[in-house]
């Protein structure tokens, strides 16, 4: 399935809160690390990371009650203030999430008045979330998109089979409990071939396993 990294913001009118912090500090950086619909809006956990975060604090102080009705703060040392606050509405982008079949994987971090966040889901409902967005009027933009896939699921059968056994007859311990003689003998192949096959299993998997670090 694939695996998205996008971005989208509030319509410009709206930027505010995070949003302006992340702008005016872009240096410094900003999380959301929680969000919860509750009965009157959505309990949200802001981890701010600042040269003063100070700032954060008088923002929040300084906040409506009708766009914060409450906010309490977990945490604040010389760097970092980690709020939870309640918003009394449930917002846009959270709204998309529910309507368009796609779960929120969080932490997301706002970056120059963008949230940016990792999207597990199909192309179809990566699309219907852009569209719910778009009515908002929210920007959105797409970073990457990969192919998520397990290693394993990409070894033939024979290759999978060999691994298996190898592992459950220890040749892949510490020390080793079986040499690729003994396992040649229990697959009832050949050495040479037990030691192609499995070195073309190990090829897959590792190149598979580290291909998104050597991108």
């Amino acid at each position: 399935m694939p695996r998205a990294r996008v971005r989208f913001k509030p319509p410009g009118n709206s930027l505010g809160g995070p949003f302006q912090l992340s702008r005016e500090y872009p240096n410094d950086r900003f999380r959301l690390l929680s969000a919860y619909p509750a009965k009157d809006g959505l309990l949200v956990v802001l981890e701010a990371t600042m040269s003063d975060p100070a700032v954060v604090l008088d923002l929040f102080e300084d906040a409506p009650e009708t766009r914060v009705p409450s906010y309490n703060v977990l945490h604040v040392d010389e760097q970092t203030v980690l709020l939870q606050f309640q918003l009394p509405f449930i917002p846009a982008p959270f709204r998309a999430f529910l309507t368009s079949g796609n779960l929120p994987q969080l932490p997301y971090t706002i970056e120059d008045g963008w949230i940016v966040c990792e999207l597990t889901t199909s192309h179809e409902r990566l699309s219907e979330f852009r569209d719910e967005l778009a009515k908002t009027g929210f920007r959105f933009e797409v970073d990457r998109v990969t192919q998520s896939v397990t290693p394993i699921d990409l070894l033939t059968d024979r290759q999978r089979e060999f691994m298996l056994e190898a592992i459950v007859q220890g040749y892949y311990d510490t020390p080793r409990q079986c040499s690729l003689t003994d396992l040649a003998t229990t697959l009832d192949v050949s050495k040479s071939t037990t030691s192609i096959v499995l070195h073309r299993a190990e090829e897959t998997i590792v190149k598979e396993f580290f291909s998104a670090s050597i991108e």
